[in-house]
């Protein structure tokens, strides 16, 4: 499978959006939504060939400050600001929303032709979702939400050591990025499958392509200036799948059970010994998980 090879660019008014699909253009579309600072990558050549197999089309892309697509290098990240502004009561000025963000998601399925799709997102990529579920619910057949949460501030908050890694300065070059995830996926990631060398690989092979630290601040404001979603989740009559790691200490367990009591109908699936991540281990079972969940929705259309 080469991604680059099916790969092009949506638009969102001055934001291009670098995108590639895989699978047969007759398939049900699945929208991978990616998570804080990372590219369409995340989402493995190899894992998407499992949805592939299943009879999907997959469509990937980079978000807005991420990969191939547009920065915004004109604002100067300050998530600093943005923590004042909300202890002070005011409304933070931030350079995007994640609703902005929805609108790309949209912009990518007008570029795929898909005027309907089944979305999957991870972290703030499944935030991402739940607004595309709330703003957009007319493109969405089905909605899987994966490790991550409402917005709201008592559920979902990180362990007291993933805080402190989660403070530390970004990288400042190839070297330093490797180390840098190593060490975070040592804290939150899925214990029983830590593989130092293929995070090397993976982080190694992501720098190369695009390395945009003031980028994933700016993306890093905007969750950090959405309000809770609960209340309006509480509308969505989409079908929803939420997927957590029992072991995630980056977001804990309770994000996902908050997210699937906000949504009516929504299914929790607790994955135990699963992080914050989805190391090829999980990718069977995630995979299986995500099929049968689009199936479902595909055959209450036909109900």
């Amino acid at each position: 499978m080469s991604a680059d090879r099916n790969a092009s660019y949506a638009r969102n008014g001055d934001i291009r959006l670098w995108y590639t699909e895989d699978g047969d253009k007759t398939d049900p579309v699945l929208l991978l939504v990616s998570g804080l600072g990372s590219q369409y990558l995340s989402y493995d050549d190899e894992w998407v060939q499992l949805f592939v197999d299943s009879g999907l089309r997959v469509v990937r892309f980079d978000n807005r400050d991420c990969g191939l697509s547009s920065t915004v290098d004109d604002f100067p990240p300050d998530p600093d600001a943005v923590a004042r502004a909300r202890a002070e009561g005011r409304v933070p000025e931030v350079p995007y929303t994640l609703s902005d963000m929805a609108d790309d998601a949209v912009a990518v399925l007008d570029a795929v032709g898909a005027e309907r799709a089944h979305v999957m997102g991870v972290s703030m990529g499944a935030q991402i979702v739940q607004l595309l579920a709330i703003e957009h619910s007319e493109r969405l057949i089905s909605i899987v939400s994966a490790m991550s949460r409402t917005g709201d501030p008592d559920t979902g908050q990180s362990s007291p050591e993933a805080k402190v890694l989660e403070r530390r300065p970004e990288p400042g070059n190839r070297e330093e990025a490797i180390a840098f995830h190593q060490a975070s996926l040592r804290v939150w990631g899925s214990p029983a499958f830590y593989n130092a060398e293929r995070i090397a690989m993976a982080t190694g092979r992501a720098f190369d392509r695009s390395f945009t630290p003031d980028g994933k601040q700016r993306q890093r404001m905007a969750i950090m200036a959405a309000p809770s979603r609960t209340s309006a989740l509480g509308a969505v009559q989409i079908p929803t799948l939420v997927i957590h790691g029992g072991d995630d200490m980056l977001i804990d367990p309770s994000g996902g059970e908050a997210t699937a009591a906000a949504i009516p109908g929504a299914r929790l699936e607790i994955i135990e010994g699963m992080g914050h991540d989805y190391p090829p281990e999980l990718w069977p079972r995630l995979t299986a998980l995500v099929v049968d969940h689009v199936r479902a929705a595909e055959a209450a259309l036909l109900r």
